[in-house]
């Protein structure tokens, strides 16, 4: 029985991460959850967390990028600029994990947005519409990071 729960739970995962970033190019009031990886990839990324920490997140954001015509890395940049240059100077309030999630989802979607203007500054092009949607996608990636 035991088997049987993991191996659903894996192919639910599996089927998010494949599916969701399809449904989301279709129905755009769906959030993108982009802060919420990110965050789960700096888990990964600390060595506490399984492989599987770092590997999913990842898929997520790449197969969210591809989907969603954005430029290619540059949300697994933004992750990676933040954990240089904020992770351990946030990461001082371990005892507050909330506090840590909350920040992280923030910085990373905040990061992460500059990073798109830029790109679109410099490429003079428009690859996101900054609008309501964009906050009430921050507001539910700040949920998801907290219900962790």
């Amino acid at each position: 029985m035991p088997f049987l729960r993991k191996a659903l739970f894996w192919s639910g995962v599996a089927i998010f991460i494949l599916y969701y970033p399809i449904l989301i190019s279709v129905y755009v009031k769906l959030p993108l959850f982009i802060g919420y990886a990110g965050y789960l990839l700096l888990l990964g990324m600390e060595g506490k967390r399984g492989y599987s920490y770092i590997f999913l997140p990842l898929l997520y954001l790449l197969n969210l990028e591809a989907n969603l015509s954005l430029p290619l890395l540059l949300t697994v940049l933004s992750v990676f600029i933040y954990h240089m240059i904020f992770y351990n100077i946030v990461n001082i309030l371990k005892r507050c994990g909330v506090c840590v999630a909350f920040i992280s989802v923030v910085a990373i979607d905040s990061i992460y947005f500059a990073l798109i203007l830029v790109y679109d500054f410099i490429f003079e092009g428009s690859s996101i519409e900054i609008n309501s949607l964009l906050l009430y996608s921050l507001v539910l990636d700040i949920v998801a990071a907290v219900a962790l």
